[in-house]
């Protein structure tokens, strides 16, 4: 039976999402809030007594000028590896809304690594398909990232997993003066001037004061945290963390230019980590890199992230569950082409400034 969640169900989902393995913070109703512009869609299959057994929350879309919409799920549908039936149900549920929004597309980036071939086979048989395309869209969750695996460990237990290197960095931040403090909302232009650095110099679009304000807003303080990692009383380095259910994100980080000799994101990582240990996570994610280990500018980023004990999980990427095929071509080409031109003014502006 399916369920819509809204007012007393709200409490039940949250219990159920935090819960689950492949609970995620992009599926809380608290981010789903912080997605407004989105018109969302969460419902539940529920069995005779009404406990949940699988979830889906449905962001919709609409194109520009049309009357038509994309659906995304991110990270997939919420069911128990091997619940085939409870699966079907709720993409079956999907394609209702789908007709009465004028979807032409569902796609969801499935919390499934590639070795994870019988929940594959499953999404396949309710109706996706894999698209993993060079035309990938910005809300796409990463593809391939790096996760630390925590569970039953101690802080000193998992710092002492740490490269020989990465623990020396952490030790060396702290005799190089740099200090670690948690900030608040009012700390946060400071974070977005490190992050304006950041995008300059790795070549990516910055978010702004107001976005990271509205996310404090909604998410802040007992989901979010914002770090600040300061030396002579100037902010150096920072990042977003959020805390949901049994995992911990390593969200959005900044360093600036200066002082970098002081290493103030391995510290940075430590302090993090430590908050995950205190909230009994079981998983701290370090999030996404390309996946093309043939670039050698991302032989750094993947060497810090494996100095903390992290290891990379493949997930199988973007399936998609077609409802118009060649108008949902035509726009995914359309689309495509102006984030790219949007994308690249952006840069281009902050490298003027």
């Amino acid at each position: 039976m399916i369920r819509y969640v809204k007012d007393s169900w709200e409490t039940k989902y949250e219990a159920f999402i935090s819960a689950h393995p492949k609970g995620h913070f992009v599926k809380s109703l608290k981010w789903a809030e912080f997605k407004k512009p989105w018109k969302v869609k969460v419902f539940v299959s529920v069995d005779e007594n009404d406990n949940i057994r699988g979830s889906m929350m449905i962001y919709i879309s609409r194109i520009p000028k049309t009357k038509y919409t994309h659906m995304y799920c991110p990270r997939g549908p919420v069911v128990d590896d091997g619940d085939a039936a409870t699966l079907k149900e709720l993409c079956d549920e999907a394609r209702k809304i789908a007709k009465e929004f004028h979807a032409y597309e569902l796609s969801i980036d499935p919390d499934i690594t590639e070795k994870d071939t019988g929940y594959y086979a499953d999404l396949v048989r309710a109706g996706f398909a894999l698209n993993n395309t060079k035309r990938r869209p910005e809300y796409l969750q990463a593809r391939y990232v790096f996760r630390l695996y925590m569970e039953g460990m101690t802080a000193d237990e998992i710092f002492a997993n740490f490269h020989s290197k990465t623990r020396y960095n952490v030790r060396l931040a702290t005799r190089k003066e740099v200090t670690c403090r948690i900030g608040t909302k009012e700390d946060l232009p400071a974070f977005v001037e490190v992050m304006k650095e950041t995008a300059v110099r790795d070549g990516f679009l910055a978010r702004s004061l107001s976005y990271f304000e509205e996310m404090y807003d909604i998410l802040g303080p007992e989901h979010l945290r914002l770090y600040l990692m300061e030396f002579g009383g100037e902010a150096i380095a920072g990042a977003i963390t959020i805390y949901y259910g049994d995992k911990m994100w390593y969200l959005y980080g900044a360093s600036s230019n200066r002082e970098r000799n002081r290493m103030p994101n391995y510290l940075m990582q430590w302090e993090m980590i430590q908050w995950a240990v205190e909230k009994g996570c079981r998983i701290y994610d370090f999030r996404g890199v390309t996946g093309d280990m043939e670039k050698t500018f991302l032989d750094g980023l993947i060497r810090f992230k494996a100095g903390f004990g992290a290891v990379q999980d493949d997930f199988v990427g973007k399936m998609d569950m077609i409802f118009m095929p060649v108008r949902a071509e035509l726009i995914e080409i359309v689309q495509t082409a102006y984030r790219s031109v949007v994308r690249r003014i952006g840069v281009l502006k902050n490298k003027r400034k």
